[in-house]
């Protein structure tokens, strides 16, 4: 019960990426599919159905993969948040390193993901 409505309202928040090019989809229908997994495989199969994204979270899911496109596009973004996390945190130096240091993770997890078809 927990996980279906926790899925739900991942795929709700990736929804929202659909229409605002800064807000991410794919990362969280990839929760919302891993929700889904046990709690309604029918909504996992409908997210893997959706023809922009669905392919992406199954790979990923079910391979561990990233295509070099998803790849480009994320540390495009993290790079962007990085930018804009310092312009906000200039002068509070701790934020600006707290912030630094979990878009790198982010990004060292990202590269270090195998590359699959585009």
């Amino acid at each position: 019960m927990i996980a279906r409505m926790l899925g739900f309202l991942f795929l709700a928040l990736g929804g929202i990426g659909i229409f605002l090019p800064v807000w991410p989809t794919t990362i969280f229908w990839i929760v919302a599919a891993l929700c889904f997994a046990r709690s309604s495989p029918a909504m996992r199969d409908w997210i893997y159905a959706r023809p922009k994204f669905g392919p992406s979270v199954q790979k990923f899911i079910e391979h561990g993969t990233l295509s070099r496109a998803s790849k480009g596009g994320a540390l495009f973004g993290m790079t962007l948040s990085a930018g804009i996390s310092t312009i906000v945190l200039w002068e509070r130096w701790a934020w600006l390193a707290l912030a630094i240091g979990l878009i790198l993770c982010g990004a060292v997890y990202v590269v270090s993901r195998p590359s699959g078809q585009a």
